[in-house]
């Protein structure tokens, strides 16, 4: 099941949106592009808050907007959330939570309060007033509102970006787990790539009000020069299951072949508990970046360095700005870049199809 949308907005002569594409709804999908490229105004035509002549909306087999046939945004059983919350301040986070949940018929409802509130994390919340959160709390509040109606498709505007880098990491968890066990096809704008590459499934990339290209976050990340690569640099996401935590505070991460050893986040962010100290059977995502990956002819045992990966070498990208991304397939056929010098590349003499080591600095758990 897709969602297409056919858009044409002028506004002055400065910037056009111009939009004939299909979303795939399975996951989550992310529209991605610098401010101002139209990220924002797309998904307010989606919602039905923008009323666009000659515009047409279609969710799977429902016409949402086709010539005269309009359905507004009530009727189109969408969940927003914006940067900033839109909670009721008058009421508690209970009845914040059950404000749109006892206004879905009864036959519509697949989500409920006990779920979504261990979902998200607030079950110690439900009898504060909205001025007692904090920005993140606020966030997780009204990611729950918007689920208890039971949505059949979520919108997110860039619901981080009101928030500081601190209240972020402690909201990211969440967003994550919500978008993997709600089951509910989610759009959320973002343009930022570490959000992409922690919770997207697609990528839909927009520039100057277009849509250039919609692909799975897996080939997006295998494309040289990807526009996610514009900030950091180039950059891997693997993803496998944490293991149990050992004495010195290390959790095994992946299948046996591709194992890194990566820190017991949750040990470092809060008092730890039973089930942090076993084995997570939730497939997770792991980041790292390119440059913090070295190649190795021979697997090097006096190095401070932990983690060693045997891989094969896919491809050699040309040299951009000095350097070089060598693009690697592990054990289990994930892919894994590593960024180094031209110089390093004739010196190891590196060809595609040869094996290696690589040799991983630093990781980041994309929880």
């Amino acid at each position: 099941m897709t969602l297409y949308i056919r858009a044409r907005l002028s506004y002055g002569e400065d910037f056009e949106l111009k939009v004939d594409s299909e979303l795939p709804l399975k996951g989550v999908t992310a529209l991605f592009g610098r401010s101002g490229c139209g990220k924002t105004t797309l998904l307010r035509i989606i919602a039905g808050l923008e009323r666009i002549q000659g515009a047409a909306v279609r969710f799977g087999d429902q016409h949402w907007q086709q010539g005269r046939n309009f359905i507004p945004l009530h009727k189109r059983r969408i969940g927003l959330v914006f940067q900033e919350h839109s909670l009721l301040p008058h009421l508690s986070v209970r009845e914040n939570l059950l404000y749109g949940y006892r206004r879905t018929p009864e036959p519509l409802r697949r989500l409920h309060p006990p779920e979504v509130t261990a979902m998200l994390g607030i079950d110690d919340l439900l009898e504060r007033r909205i001025d007692q959160l904090s920005g993140g709390q606020r966030q997780r509040v009204s990611l729950g509102r918007a689920l208890l109606i039971s949505p059949q498709l979520l919108l997110l505007d860039e619901p981080l970006a009101a928030l500081d880098t601190q209240t972020k990491r402690e909201i990211m968890p969440f967003l994550s787990r919500m978008a993997t066990e709600s089951e509910v096809p989610i759009i959320m704008v973002s343009h930022a790539p570490d959000e992409v590459e922690r919770l997207a499934d697609w990528v839909a990339f927009m520039h100057e009000g277009q849509i250039q290209l919609t692909e799975s976050l897996r080939h997006a990340l295998a494309r040289p020069h990807s526009p996610l690569f514009d900030d950091a640099g180039a950059v891997s996401v693997l993803e496998g299951c944490l293991g149990e935590t050992v004495e010195d505070g290390l959790r095994l991460f992946g299948s046996p072949g591709t194992q890194l050893w990566v820190p017991d986040f949750d040990q470092s962010r809060r008092q730890p508990s039973q089930n942090q100290q076993t084995a997570d059977q939730r497939t997770l995502r792991l980041r790292i970046l390119a440059r913090d990956v070295s190649l190795s002819l021979d697997d090097p045992h006096r190095i401070s360095i932990q983690n060693h990966l045997l891989v094969t070498i896919e491809r050699i990208d040309p040299p951009h700005n000095n350097r070089i991304v060598v693009a690697c397939r592990t054990a289990n056929q994930q892919l894994l870049l590593a960024e180094v010098t031209p110089r390093a590349v004739k010196q190891l003499g590196l060809a595609p199809g040869q094996h290696l080591f690589a040799l991983i600095k630093s990781v980041a758990l994309l929880e």
